[in-house]
């Protein structure tokens, strides 16, 4: 049995790409070695038949060059309309990509798949458009040609002799989930060619001359097959690797090519992509960028243009830095386990060779178990471009500086003299020499050890001041001295740089930690987001504004280091990048007309932000280095919006759980405290109704009696609801004046004298208790409240007994009685709405009561808690102030 059995990681990369692919519309590539040959006449056949079978077809853009085959299948289908683009004076029809969303149809047609866009659409290449439909979840047909595919095209150039500027990248034909060969022979297509079938007549002639040679016609019909196999043997590998059939390789190539800051870049770019294809390995572009030289801002764009390139090709890319070109590319092979290194070839004089070998000689000789692959430039070689320093302000002050500390120590040897030989006098200049290199400038370096030596000559050696040295023995000495001390410069500038370039490593290494670190111990979109926008802007020295949808439309939340507000144009851009949740702006394929680049925040749920990224040079891009380190950075604070967006929705649920549970007790509860008295004096009602003629005088009475009682127990009870929702709802205005506090308990066990029946009420206060300043109606509230309590939860004999006392300028109100007291766990709930105690003798009650005087005492600026006696019951006591 060869299978295994199926790789976890592997399944689920599977799961994940096909649930993408169910989630974005599906790609259909109709695939030609030339014009001609039939691709747009064999998908527009195709397109019929979906249209028969029901699917909703239109056309987007269909190209028939005259062709009346063409003509004739595009008449049975629907064409969208095009755009009309001014383009120096020209009107130009352009594919209308708005419409086709609006219109939003199943399956559209796109012929040419490799056309380039009129300046000013949103995309410079159709690709792209198609790209956008698809990620929008339509279905997309289209047709390529063979030398338009991107890692093909030094090939086809190669073949046909002329460069094609029109490429589609190979990640495209990565998308599609079908690549469909359409094949003609070449006599046969010739021969359509003739007939006109293909071009108008003028211009056929003049394509049989150049591309549509037998020859040339022969080469790009193998290359459209072999890519066509490459496109089955992949998908063939990869069925394997996700059902673990068969282990195809023991061991797994690993592709490195170097990148520079030329045009011939781009070549071995494309060969290493055929090479990792051809191998199914994996490859990774790697430029070096050194402090030993400057570039100029046309060299590093170039460089970035490149890395871009490999990155689109499908590699990952990385920007390394260091002194030493060669130890750093090779420290990188193998960290990176990587067996193949791909270089391009570099011709030089003779004469710099003998003086200093070349980067590929030191490859080759320093690569031990790692091929080296030398591959030629455009025109056989690839000669190294000159790297012009960049105009750099020369550093007056550090030469200034070494002039000084040359001064210095000739000073202290000038002291020294007497007491020293002089050829201990030489270590005091070497000082110097090194504390002048510590300021990593080589000119100031050279200049301070050149100077160092003439001076101790002509000071300390020819002793008639003049620099006729006649000795020998100082000759050699003044000669070591200048070695050494162009040394000690050299090793000290380098090592100030390489220090520069660790630290430049580690502070980009710990950004995403620093960053992570922050982000979590805060809470609140605006201090999140105020936190990410100053941290990248001082990390990218940068422009940072974070956008996030509002309404409908993205709105700035969070700048730093810009006061500007966004145009339409850049408003475009940013709501763009927010729909496809894909990176636009300067520096990429997409709307690069931006000042600035737009990356967007991507969660679990899809992009919740826009972040505008602009560097305060004009027109300077990002390095590859740098776009990844933000990207990771914006995935960082997306995760943090998120989880905080999350955290929020736990709470507002929590607390929706909440509500909904005191809703439900609060219906239930009303409900059935509401229904007890009404029912009850509805069936008094009923019965006085019904039997009012053979009853007497005193039964119905009666019946009155207890509908009055019912009737007023109802009211007591709405008056509990009116009265709470009032408390909440509006700050409580008290009518405050001063009453006596024993004339105010006399109202209340008057009004209550019914409910308590035969329960004594004992009322003992102080003779010297003066009035107290209060809302006399609330405060009646609270008495009459605490003394139902009070006729709930005892017995109806019981006694209840008030009292009030005088300390430290309020008033100490007690209301006790000789019940069953409280439970313990009780205590800290009974001032709860709609809380009812368990010992309740009633079912009667909205357990408002309580609460209604916690909150009538706290307005009063008063407390108010329960306790239970030490010789049994329970005691409820509030205070108020005197004054």
């Amino acid at each position: 049995m060869d299978e295994q059995r199926p790789n976890p990681e592997k399944l689920l990369q599977q799961v994940m790409e096909e649930e993408r692919q169910q989630q974005s519309g599906k790609l259909k590539i109709y695939l030609g070695a030339a014009p001609g040959v039939g691709k747009t006449y064999t998908m527009l056949q195709d397109a019929i038949v979906k249209r028969k079978e029901g699917l909703d077809v239109v056309v987007g853009v269909v190209e028939t060059h005259g062709r009346q085959e063409i003509e004739a299948l595009i008449k049975d289908l629907e064409i969208l309309p095009q755009q009309m683009v001014d383009y120096h004076g020209k009107q130009l029809k352009e594919f209308d990509i708005d419409a086709t969303l609006k219109r939003n149809p199943s399956l559209i047609l796109m012929d040419e798949m490799a056309h380039t866009n009129a300046p000013g659409l949103r995309h410079t290449k159709r690709w792209q458009d198609i790209k956008e439909i698809l990620d929008r979840g339509i279905d997309v047909y289209t047709t390529l040609n063979v030398q338009h595919i991107e890692s093909l095209n030094d090939v086809v150039s190669q073949i046909i002799g002329t460069h094609i500027k029109e490429t589609v990248p190979d990640s495209m034909l990565e998308l599609a989930e079908t690549i469909e060969m359409v094949d003609l022979a070449p006599e046969d297509l010739i021969k359509r060619l003739h007939e006109g079938k293909v071009y108008f007549p003028a211009q056929a002639e003049l394509a049989t001359e150049n591309f549509f040679r037998k020859g040339n016609l022969i080469a790009l019909r193998e290359l459209a097959l072999r890519a066509i196999a490459e496109r089955v043997g992949a998908q063939v590998l990869l069925y394997r690797h996700g059902q673990g059939i068969e282990r195809i390789w023991p061991t797994q190539e690993r592709l490195l090519v170097c990148v520079g800051h030329d045009s011939a870049s781009s070549k071995i770019i494309r060969a290493t992509k055929r090479m990792a294809t051809n191998l199914r390995a994996e490859w990774i572009a790697i430029h070096v960028d050194t402090p030993r030289f400057r570039l100029s801002d046309g060299q590093r764009n170039q460089a970035l243009q490149n890395l871009r390139l490999a990155e689109q090709l499908g590699a990952e890319t990385k920007t390394l830095t260091g002194l030493d070109c060669s130890g750093e590319i090779l420290n990188f092979a193998r960290e990176r386990n990587i067996t193949k290194i791909i270089i391009g070839k570099q011709v030089r004089s003779r004469w710099r060779e003998l003086i200093r070998s070349s980067l590929v000689d030191e490859l080759v000789r320093q690569s031990g178990d790692i091929d080296v692959y030398i591959i030629t430039g455009e025109a056989g070689t690839t000669k190294p471009a000159k790297i012009a320093p960049t105009k750099q302000p020369i550093p007056w002050k550090t030469y200034a500086i070494a002039l000084g500390m040359v001064a210095l120590c000739t000073l202290i040897d000038f002291l020294i003299y007497p007491i020293s030989g002089a050829s201990n006098l030489i270590m005091v200049y070497l000082l110097g020499v090194t504390a002048v290199a510590l300021f990593g400038e080589f000119g100031p370096s050279i200049f301070a050890s050149t100077l160092s030596v003439l001076t101790y000559a002509y000071f300390f050696i020819t002793h008639d001041f003049n620099f006729s040295v006649k000795d020998i023995q100082y000759s050699f000495t003044l000669l070591v001295m200048l070695v050494v001390a162009q040394i000690i410069s050299h090793l000290t500038v380098r090592t100030r740089r390489q220090t520069e370039a660790a630290h430049l490593t580690e502070r980009r290494t710990s950004a995403l930690h620093i960053l992570s670190r922050q982000l979590a111990s805060t809470r609140g979109v605006d201090k999140l987001l105020e936190i990410a926008v100053r941290y990248l802007s001082e990390l990218f020295a940068c422009d940072i504004m974070a956008l996030l949808p509002e309404g409908g439309h993205l709105m700035v939340r969070a700048k730093c280091g810009t006061t500007q507000e966004l145009s339409a144009k850049e408003q475009s851009v940013a709501q763009w990048v927010f729909d496809l949740g894909q990176i636009a702006g300067l520096g990429t394929d997409t709307l690069p007309f931006s000042d600035a680049t737009y990356v967007p925040l991507l969660a679990s749920q899809g992009t919740i932000g826009v972040l505008r990224v602009h560097l305060p040079q004009s027109r300077q891009l990002l390095t590859s280095e740098q776009m990844h380190l933000l990207e990771a950075c914006a995935n960082q604070v997306a995760l943090a919006l998120e989880v905080d967006r999350l955290q929020d929705q736990a709470k507002k649920s929590e607390l929706q759980i909440e509500t909904d549970r005191v809703r439900n007790a609060l219906l239930q509860t009303v409900s059935h405290d509401l229904r007890t008295p009404l029912g009850a004096a509805m069936g008094a009602a009923s019965t006085l109704s019904e039997l009012g003629d053979e009853l007497d005088a005193r039964g119905v009475k009666k019946l009155g009696k207890e509908i009055c009682i019912e009737l007023e127990h109802l009211s007591r009870l709405m008056n509990n609801l009116l009265q709470m929702t009032y408390l909440e709802a509006e700050t409580v205005k008290l009518q405050k004046e001063y009453y006596s506090l024993n004339d105010t308990l006399s109202a209340v066990t008057a009004l209550l004298s019914q409910q308590l029946g035969k329960k004594p009420v004992y009322v003992r206060l102080p003779r010297d208790l003066p009035k107290i300043p209060y809302d006399q109606t609330l405060i009646s509230e609270v008495f009459s409240n605490l003394i139902d309590n009070v006729i709930k939860f005892t017995a109806p004999k019981t006694p209840i007994e008030i009292t009030a006392i005088i300390e430290r300028g309020q008033v100490l109100v007690s209301v006790e009685d000789y019940g069953p007291g409280i439970v313990a766990d009780e205590v800290n709930k009974l001032f709860e709405k709609f809380y009812r105690g368990r010992l309740l003798t009633t079912e009667r009650g909205l357990g408002l009561g309580l609460a209604i005087c916690h909150r009538i005492i706290t307005a009063h600026g008063g407390e108010i808690w329960a306790e239970n006696r030490t010789g049994g019951g329970a005691a409820f006591r509030f205070t108020l102030p005197l004054y």
